[in-house]
């Protein structure tokens, strides 16, 4: 299959599994440190160049099943979101899936492994299912994949950045 026919594969015949990525950084603070700073939800705009104003539901927390919202801006757009929390395992894994678990487009997942006197960070992203809203061809989707890559690889780096200056 050649570039140009995979950029105008058609919706239909694209697989969500092949939209995932995952990155790490190492940050100068314990497991349980981050973990407590990455499953405050509220704060996720401190490092984050697309999500603001993200908080949990009335009486949630960072629990399995609770539910927050969000906003988020990409190229002049913003929209909000509705997550939920599948993994809240502290000083381990906090996963959220955008849309919920029933009804999900995207996965997010944070793990924390202890690494020397810090911790190696881990954030992955993995699209769940095809909607248009998100692209029609696989080169919008490689497109979107790539850009939430490296929005990724500035919040790991804003992450660490404000953990080392705390």
């Amino acid at each position: 299959m050649s570039a140009i026919t995979s950029e105008h594969d058609l919706f239909g015949t694209l697989d969500a599994a092949d939209f995932a990525f995952t990155r790490r950084a190492w940050v100068d603070a314990a497991p349980g440190r981050v973990y407590d700073l990455v499953s405050d939800v509220s704060a996720i705009g401190r490092w984050s160049p697309n999500a603001t104003d993200v908080t949990f539901d009335q009486g949630a927390g960072p629990r399995a099943g609770a539910w927050f919202g969000g906003r988020n801006r990409k190229d002049g757009r913003e929209w909000t979101t509705r997550s939920q929390i599948v993994r809240a395992d502290p000083g381990d894994t906090f996963t959220f899936v955008v849309g919920g678990i029933e009804d999900g487009i995207v996965r997010w997942s944070w793990t924390f492994r202890s690494r020397g006197r810090g911790t190696v960070v881990e954030q992955s992203w993995q699209l769940l299912r095809l909607d248009p809203v998100l692209g029609t061809t696989r080169g919008d989707l490689d497109a979107l994949r790539d850009y939430m890559a490296n929005s990724v690889e500035t919040t790991l780096l804003s992450l660490a950045r404000w953990i080392a200056e705390e």
